[in-house]
């Protein structure tokens, strides 16, 4: 059983339109476009800094984001873990997510990312300076964050990380995989995480959204190379709950309603071919995008 604050319980944005079954079902047989995940992915502004109602995932982690920008608090006995601080104005929506959920946001001991882009990790400094947190980050993405400096303030990196470091807190331990190509460093977080005597495989995808147009990807051979080790990793992880850095990533507001309308059912969270399909939706779309720009004239 999921236990959520009781204010909470009736709240659902009104972006929650489509059920839970239905939107699953378009999303497998739904040829995406990059254009179309985007959008799908970033939401409205009024999304992106709207509060989601804060709730228990599965064991020690919690969602404490926004309606369309992921952020995951993982506690533990000796401090907390947030994974992606967003924005840094939505830091302070954060806090009031953490705080209702019961817990301190002195309490984080370290702050994580999924990849180098102002949405998903601007607001590392002002967590930091908040909470004295260790920022952590994938070496790959370190200069695109040191140009990150909202109000002049410089972006903390505390540890470097490399594909497959370990971070270890109060007995949870996440995986830093790398899955390049929306940044250099995007990273994917996977962590084995107990609920109710059992073991779950989470996976927090990073983004395998595409930059620029068909023509830009298809003369970069680098890039390229990047998106297809990034799909290769991500084909590979074990996933029992998938989350994401984006939660229509991973159908978040379907979820949510479903955990309302029956909270004592089984955890809709557990969702092993929802990351299948998912994996294969962002895969399918870079493939068609690849295409596209390889046929384009002039294109090498």
């Amino acid at each position: 059983m999921i236990r959520m604050p009781r204010t909470l319980l009736h709240v659902l944005p009104c972006f929650a339109a489509a059920a839970f079954s239905g939107s699953v079902m378009w999303s497998q047989t739904h040829v995406w476009t990059t254009q179309e995940l985007f959008k799908r992915n970033v939401g409205t502004k009024e999304q992106q800094f709207t509060q989601f109602p804060p709730h228990k995932i599965i064991g020690n982690m919690y969602y404490v984001g926004t309606a369309s920008l992921g952020s995951f608090l993982v506690v533990t006995p000796a401090g907390n873990i947030l994974i992606d601080t967003t924005y840094e104005r939505n830091v302070p929506v954060i806090l009031k997510s953490v705080e209702q959920l019961g817990f301190k946001f002195s309490d984080i001991k370290i702050v994580l990312g999924s990849h180098a882009h102002a949405d998903h990790q601007e607001g590392d400094a002002l967590v930091k300076q908040l909470t004295g947190a260790q920022v952590m980050a994938m070496a790959e993405d370190v200069p695109a964050l040191e140009k990150m400096t909202p109000g002049g303030k410089p972006h903390p990196i505390d540890r470097v990380l490399h594909d497959g470091d370990t971070v270890t807190l109060g007995g949870t331990t996440l995986v830093a995989h790398l899955t390049p190509g929306h940044t250099h460093g995007d990273t994917t977080w996977s962590a084995k995480i107990r609920d109710g005597g059992k073991t779950y495989d989470v996976v927090i995808i990073g983004s395998m959204g595409v930059n620029g147009s068909a023509q830009q990807l298809a003369s970069n051979p680098a890039v390229i190379e990047e998106y297809e080790k990034g799909f290769e990793v991500s084909r590979g992880l074990p996933c029992d709950v998938p989350l994401g850095s984006h939660p229509a990533m991973y159908n978040l507001a379907e979820k949510y309603a479903e955990l309302v309308k029956n909270p004592n059912g089984p955890n809709p969270f557990i969702d092993p071919q929802g990351y299948k399909n998912e994996i294969a939706i962002e895969e399918g779309a870079y493939r068609a995008l690849l295409k596209e720009g390889q046929s384009a004239p002039g294109t090498k």
